[in-house]
């Protein structure tokens, strides 16, 4: 059986900057009343008309990646893309992105697993690796949310969290038993599944015809709707769950942690699980404050920059670490 590791990092932002105060000019909030509450400063989103799309950020950022990995783009076997903003309802856009990126007619994986779809991802590949099935797998999380968001005082307290952004990574197969993704954890919980969901259009209830034929424009269900304190409170005990999981499954100590890489959901929650496990700042990984959440996206964004700042070197162990819509949870340990 063979390892996997990340051959190649990439990531893609939209050039356009969302501060607080740029909100607070559409919106009733202030600068204070959102980083207080998120730690966000700023995002970025997409300009409406420029074109950039779900699909597009993710080409952009896979290119870096490929690039990065030192292979060929022929040398790619298999893709793996997780979002919750699809270009189009279907297809997926792992097919717009392999005709766009001009890849040989390999397979295309859609993961909707939201805010934790990127380790789900990795997961999947990973087991795809070690059986021996493929060799290289370019992963892909991109989310375009900014248009779909509810930008009155409705919808302030979801609205002001959520980014667009792309990350990608090359995994490759490792011989090397001792390096490369040690182990990953997913985890689900339905009971809590409308919570933190989008409730509409959706196949099994109303679908879109039925929302133009309504022509209800108080009709929320096509926004995303969030229980804040009830999501927090579910998040931060399943982020420590899951963490433990992945150090206990591999015989490590919360001291052998040389990076942990949370989804940046909200800075507060970040925040506390690395006043649990005692972590100093130098362990932990936090960018929501200029690109806010941007879901799927956030860990492979996160991933890249902070392996572009050099926190992250070869022998470190890296910790990644998810919770989201679902609810679903998951982990990796990573020996880098």
């Amino acid at each position: 059986m063979y390892h996997s590791k990340i051959s190649g990092l990439g990531y893609f932002v939209p050039e356009n900057i969302v501060t607080n105060d740029d909100l607070a000019k559409i919106i009733d909030t202030n600068d204070e009343w959102i980083q207080e509450r998120t730690g966000i400063k700023e995002r970025r989103h997409v300009v409406k008309g420029s074109g950039e799309t779900t699909t597009t950020m993710g080409v952009k950022a896979a290119k870096i990646a490929i690039e990065r990995s030192g292979l060929a783009k022929e040398a790619i076997d298999f893709i793996v893309f997780a979002t919750i903003s699809p270009d189009y309802y279907f297809p997926g856009p792992g097919v717009m992105l392999q005709k766009e990126l001009g890849l040989r007619t390999v397979g295309a994986l859609d993961i909707r697993n939201q805010c934790s779809g990127f380790i789900y991802a990795l997961s999947i590949a990973d087991q795809y690796i070690k059986t021996g099935m493929y060799k290289n797998i370019l992963i892909v999380g991109s989310e375009l949310q900014s248009l779909g968001l509810d930008m009155t005082n409705r919808g302030r307290g979801v609205s002001v969290i959520f980014g667009d952004g792309a990350g990608a990574a090359i995994l490759s197969r490792e011989e090397d038993l001792t390096k490369g993704i040690l182990s990953t954890h997913l985890h689900s919980e339905g009971e809590h599944a409308k919570e933190l969901a989008v409730l509409a259009p959706g196949m099994g209830g109303r679908w879109v015809t039925d929302i133009l034929a309504d022509n209800n424009l108080d009709d929320e269900s096509y926004f995303p709707h969030m229980n804040g304190q009830f999501v927090f409170k579910n998040a931060v005990v399943r982020f420590s769950e899951v963490i433990n999981e992945a150090l206990q499954a591999n015989n490590l100590q919360v001291s052998d942690i040389d990076m942990l890489i949370p989804h940046q959901a909200n800075l507060r929650i970040s925040q506390f699980i690395q006043k649990k496990f005692s972590l100093r700042d130098d362990q932990v990984f936090n960018n929501i404050q200029k690109f806010g959440n941007t879901t799927a996206a956030s860990i492979p964004i996160a991933l890249t920059e902070a392996w572009e700042k050099g926190k992250i070197k070869s022998g470190d162990t890296v910790v990644l670490a998810a919770f989201g819509s679902g609810f679903t949870w998951a982990s990796a340990i990573i020996k880098w």
